[in-house]
């Protein structure tokens, strides 16, 4: 059962001080969310709206974090794609998917996607399904396929990359006579 809070009886002759200086209170609430972690301009933005923060106070006060490096959209997203494809395993598409909910620019977003190369996300791809490969051990291809394909596109990957390595990683399996399932490799799903 909540409890309810209960309320200071309204004294008008109660003096309460001088109003909230509404940039004083825009600092505070930016400086308590970036103590937390870093955040996007646009999240900072909907912070200052919640709070009932004036608009021109907001753009301000934003302006001024900008300038003096706590508010930086690039870092922030340049940090975000290193992090999350290191941690994840992300493809570039769940990446930039992310950072468009975060309020990050398209540009902003490309930018940050340059630092992975074709190649790392493959070698990321199939590291994935390696880790992944053994618990799949005792279904049928098909199966095993799905699960393997399907887990790729939740990070991600497009359904091109994602078949080729999962077939090659089964057949290097099959050739490597490790036991699994007995229907052989070449019984994958189409694309």
């Amino acid at each position: 059962m909540a409890r309810r809070r209960q309320r200071e009886p309204e004294d008008p002759a109660r003096d309460l001080g001088p109003p909230a200086d509404p940039e004083s209170v825009a600092r505070t609430i930016l400086l308590n969310k970036l103590t937390a972690s870093a955040k996007s301009r646009r999240e900072l933005a909907d912070a200052l709206a919640a709070k009932d923060v004036p608009a021109e106070v907001a753009t301000r006060v934003l302006d001024l974090f900008e300038q003096v490096g706590l508010v930086d959209d690039a870092a922030l997203a340049d940090s975000w794609v290193r992090s999350r494809q290191a941690s994840r395993g992300l493809a570039k598409r769940a990446l930039a998917h992310e950072l468009r909910r975060k309020g990050v620019e398209d540009e902003v977003i490309a930018g940050s996607l340059d630092q992975i190369d074709a190649d790392a996300e493959r070698t990321t791809a199939e590291a994935l399904v390696a880790a992944k490969l053994r618990g799949t051990q005792g279904l049928d291809a098909v199966r095993r396929t799905r699960r393997l394909v399907g887990m790729l596109a939740r990070k991600g990957y497009g359904p091109g990359l994602a078949s080729a390595v999962v077939r090659e990683a089964l057949k290097n399996e099959a050739a490597l006579g490790v036991p699994g399932d007995d229907v052989g490799p070449d019984a994958v799903i189409d694309e």
